[in-house]
């Protein structure tokens, strides 16, 4: 009897161990739960504040995948993008060496079908002698890899693939989890597309050799962005319709020649001077307020409204346009050009397009003999 209560006594003490552990083990899984969402909340306000900051796109989706490598302890991480023309890697801590292969998987068999069905795709090699299939040259850098294609708005973009040196190393891992990272990927390319798109129409004006409107946008604005507050200048040269139609468009291009040349030699390198728009220009005052430069402004515009400017002496073949006298000598004839100019703060993280819209409007609908300067 003494020998059955004791069993009994022992199987009551082993349940009660088992439940304990089950809820040990409940306790923990639930811990390593919330760990991760905390984990996966920071990722995406570490991706959210690299979306703001002042750098090209390539540079933000090289932090991202550095943000991917830390906070999940990734050994590789990879991501490709199809640029319309080719895939081309955007981020990677791979040795560039192997960058050939890691760019064309997309042509790799067991990599079409999770393509096709916009599934994950996880691949292994059971020991050390093994190497996956896409690997070409490789033997010891990536023993498992799990590829995952991209796609925005049900389109096709590229992919992205974690790789480790450990056979079966993603045996465990929850796939939902890396599932939620790579749709934070493709809000991350989403939302910076159209930063690139303005980064690639960046042009510099024929006649001028200063950058366009677009270029405010992004690197400008990297400029721009270095201090708290700028002031921004827009002039617009009021009498350059009067020049075209009275003389030449040639006329009216030399004096867009002659202004930007004057301002952009007597202006600070760390301003940013571009031809906005037709006769309208932007100089950006990065870090210095509107009270600083009225007087610098001011010189500007009596410098500017001095200026006799006239067509080169070796200039032939111009049409002269609603002017009776076809065959005047256009290098004798001068022209002073007039502007107007507007001025208003910049405060970093606000909108720059909003403040230029603003000037612009100002200057558009303002008299037309008005030169002044103006802050808004």
């Amino acid at each position: 009897m003494i020998i059955v209560g004791v069993a009994v006594v022992l199987v009551i003490i082993v349940i009660i161990l088992v439940i304990y552990n089950i809820k040990i083990s409940q306790k923990i899984q639930k811990f390593k739960n919330i760990n991760q969402k905390i984990t996966n909340l920071q990722v995406v306000q570490d991706f959210m504040n690299t979306i703001g900051e002042t750098s090209s796109v390539d540079e933000k989706i090289k932090k991202i995948n550095n943000i991917l490598i830390e906070k999940y302890e990734i050994k590789y991480s990879t991501i490709v993008v199809f640029n319309g023309a080719e895939y081309e890697i955007k981020a990677s801590n791979v040795d560039e060496r192997h960058w050939d292969s890691l760019k064309s998987l997309q042509d790799v068999d067991m990599f079409k079908d999770s393509i096709q069905t916009a599934t994950p795709k996880y691949v292994t090699v059971n020991n050390d002698n093994e190497r996956l299939p896409y690997q070409k040259m490789e033997f010891g850098r990536a023993k498992s890899a799990i590829f995952f294609p991209l796609y925005i708005d049900n389109v096709y973009i590229g992919y992205w693939i974690l790789e480790s040196g450990t056979p079966h190393d993603f045996d465990n891992v929850d796939i939902t989890v890396l599932e939620v990272i790579k749709d934070n990927i493709v809000s991350v390319l989403k939302t910076v597309v159209h930063q690139k798109t303005l980064e690639s129409i960046v042009r510099k004006d024929l006649f001028t050799g200063l950058y366009s409107e677009e270029y405010l946008y992004g690197e400008g604005k990297k400029i721009i962005d270095q201090y708290t507050i700028s002031t921004i200048c827009m002039f617009r040269i009021v009498n350059i319709e009067e020049i075209n139609q009275k003389y030449c468009r040639e006329l009216g291009n030399e004096v867009i020649k002659e202004i930007s040349k004057y301002v952009q030699d007597n202006i600070s390198e760390e301003y940013v001077f571009v031809r906005y728009m037709g006769p309208k220009f932007v100089i950006v005052f990065s870090g210095v307020d509107a009270e600083s430069v009225a007087s610098f402004i001011n010189d500007i515009k009596d410098h500017i409204e001095q200026m006799k400017i006239s067509l080169p002496e070796d200039t032939n073949d111009y049409t002269v346009q609603n002017y009776e006298h076809d065959h005047m000598n256009m290098s004798e004839q001068e022209v002073t050009p007039i502007i107007n100019v507007a001025l208003s703060s910049y405060y970093k993280g606000t909108g720059l397009e909003e403040v230029l819209k603003k000037l612009e409007e100002y200057l558009d609908n303002a008299d037309k003999q008005e030169s002044d300067i103006t802050n808004i």
